[in-house]
């Protein structure tokens, strides 16, 4: 799959198109980005997913989102409805830099917290972070969208790759410097922020729990995606 050559007939409507939105003139590195996200529904951890859960790989029908990269600060992940703990509370994670280090299948835990749906109650840490590692990077972004989240008895979120367009740059997080540990203020400042997006998004989403990706960048957040919470 990743040895896949664009076809002449749509390539260079396809390349115009990505340079609209970010992508470096003549650079066809956004095709590598393509094809490896497609190919993503044949790795090993998806293969052996699929399997475990009945799944034929043929029934997984992968499209690609080509987004702008948010330069994120700090990413999350938020369910509106807490899915296993009080109903009346929102879940959810936080990790430093981008979200892929969120729902890849990075080591170690993000920052979990609670919060009143209702707002009543300042949002509180059950979980201290230990990922090792903080990624960063700009650019585009091409990212699976694929029908997996969809099958019955299957979450298939989180399961096939993202690929930055531009490679990203790993650090180590030395959580004893991080600001989202040792500044308690800004640490509630942020999950309150978030715990307030989260229900504005299920407002908007007419009332349905949503489970939500996004990040926070210059004082800003981003929802950069939103789906029923399953």
């Amino acid at each position: 799959i990743v040895g896949l050559q664009a076809p002449p007939s749509i390539g260079s409507d396809l390349q115009k198109a990505v340079e609209t939105h970010g992508a470096k003139p003549g650079d066809t590195a956004w095709w590598k980005a393509l094809t490896a996200v497609w190919a993503s529904s044949w790795s090993d951890r998806a293969y052996n997913a699929c399997k475990r859960a009945h799944i034929q790989t043929e029934d997984v029908a992968m499209a690609v989102l080509v987004q702008q990269l948010v330069p994120a600060e700090y990413a999350f992940v938020l369910h509106t409805r807490h899915p296993t703990g009080d109903p009346n509370d929102l879940y959810g994670e936080v990790v430093v830099g981008l979200g892929e280090v969120l729902v890849g299948n990075h080591p170690g835990r993000a920052l979990a917290f609670v919060a009143p749906r209702d707002g009543s109650r300042t949002p509180r840490v059950t979980a201290l972070p230990s990922k090792p590692i903080a990624i960063s990077g700009s650019g585009l972004i091409f990212r699976s969208d694929s029908n997996a989240e969809d099958l019955e008895d299957f979450a298939g979120a989180g399961l096939f790759d993202s690929v930055p367009v531009t490679e990203s740059i790993e650090r180590t997080v030395e959580y004893r410097k991080e600001r989202l540990v040792r500044d308690l203020e800004f640490q509630r400042k942020l999950l309150d922020g978030v715990s307030k997006l989260a229900m504005v998004v299920e407002a908007a989403a007419g009332g349905t729990p949503q489970d939500i990706e996004g990040c926070y960048a210059d004082g800003q957040y981003f929802v950069v995606q939103t789906r029923p919470q399953a």
